[in-house]
């Protein structure tokens, strides 16, 4: 693997580990992107319904909507299986009903 790609996948992790997932560090890159990109997916469908990632944050206590909220994941899940929670959970946001009106 290229520095380059070993630059990219750890600043990725890093992004999602600042976002609450843990990661053992011994993830491929390829899923790692695919496991960011289900979680922006996540993150854009609760923002369309008012959601505010801020307050309904994996490390949040009080979260102002439980469905808003990213599944946490799950101890010795893969991220391929993960990501495929996360884009269940997507799904069910989008069906959720706009809290911004």
């Amino acid at each position: 693997m290229g520095a380059n790609i070993r630059d990219v996948a750890a600043e990725v992790a890093d992004r999602l580990r600042r976002r609450g997932i843990p990661l053992s560090g011994d993830e491929r890159p390829e899923d790692l992107a695919d496991l960011l990109a289900a979680v922006e997916r996540f993150e854009s469908a609760v923002e369309a319904r008012g959601g505010d990632l801020m307050v309904n944050d994996l490390k949040s206590s009080e979260p102002e909507d439980p469905h808003f909220v990213l599944p946490s994941r799950l101890p010795d899940e893969s991220l391929r299986d993960y990501a495929v929670r996360i884009d269940a959970a997507t799904l069910a946001v989008r069906q959720h009903p706009d809290i911004s009106a």
